[in-house]
């Protein structure tokens, strides 16, 4: 646990995936009740003095703060957790060299595919550009339902019998996978295609230690419809000027 010798803060966004992926983190590991957890309200054009402080480099959430000292990076804050509260829950990351290091390549796989896709999708400025983002989304969901298969074993998770750190990098992203669908029809897991990471989907939505941290699906929603309306406003402004 941590402890009065450890202090932790969380700096982070209600939306952010990658900021639920360090709640999942926590949560698994025992430590929900021994963090403070900071709201960044405003990260577009008013970034708290503790984040710029924190993290100077890139200026976003998350930022783990333990005992005044910033840790920055969802997945390097998640190694760094398993290093710092060895003692604390389980522990995420396999004991097998070779088995962690096909851990950490499929969570890398995960940041570099997954998202990239799924930008296209939301940000595409064309009707062909976000059936590209989909077209890409699916292929990439093809390739982790492999991953799955291969690395499961026939075992719940993608390592083994209890959550790790792959499913804990891809559990950052599902409540966003539940609000594609809502959004635009995009049921990325489904059980004709993917049917291990359907299973998977909804098994890892069922654990206790996920729901504790898991954001409403429809307050993201509304937080895109809501951005897609400023943007779409902000557009027109710029084309009546010209």
């Amino acid at each position: 646990m941590a402890g009065q010798n450890n202090q932790l803060k969380l700096l982070g966004s209600f939306a952010s995936p990658f900021v639920l992926r360090v709640k999942l983190a926590l949560s698994f590991k025992g430590l929900s009740y021994d963090y403070e957890y900071i709201e960044e309200k405003d990260l577009l054009n008013n970034k708290s003095e503790l984040l710029l402080k924190s993290n100077p480099v890139h200026k976003k959430v998350p930022v783990l703060i333990h005992n005044g000292k910033p840790v920055c990076e969802s997945m390097i804050i998640i190694q760094y957790l398993e290093e710092a509260f060895a003692d604390a829950g389980p522990s995420l990351l396999p004991s097998e060299p070779h088995e962690r290091t096909v851990a950490r390549f499929w969570a890398s796989y995960i940041d570099e595919k997954l998202l990239s896709s799924w930008m296209m999708v939301f940000r595409g400025k064309t009707d062909e550009e976000k059936a590209e983002g989909t077209r890409q989304s699916f292929a990439v969901a093809a390739t982790l339902e492999g991953a799955l298969s291969e690395c499961s074993k026939g075992k719940p998770f993608f390592m083994g019998d209890s959550v790790g750190y792959v499913d804990v990098a891809l559990g950052g992203f599902v409540a966003w996978i539940h609000a594609l669908e809502k959004l635009y029809g995009l049921k990325l897991f489904n059980a004709r295609k993917t049917p291990l990471l359907a299973a998977w989907l909804e098994r890892f939505c069922e654990l206790d230690a996920a729901k504790a941290v898991m954001p409403d699906v429809e307050k993201l929603v509304e937080l895109t419809k809501t951005r897609r309306a400023q943007a779409a406003a902000a557009a027109a402004a710029v084309a009546q000027g010209n």
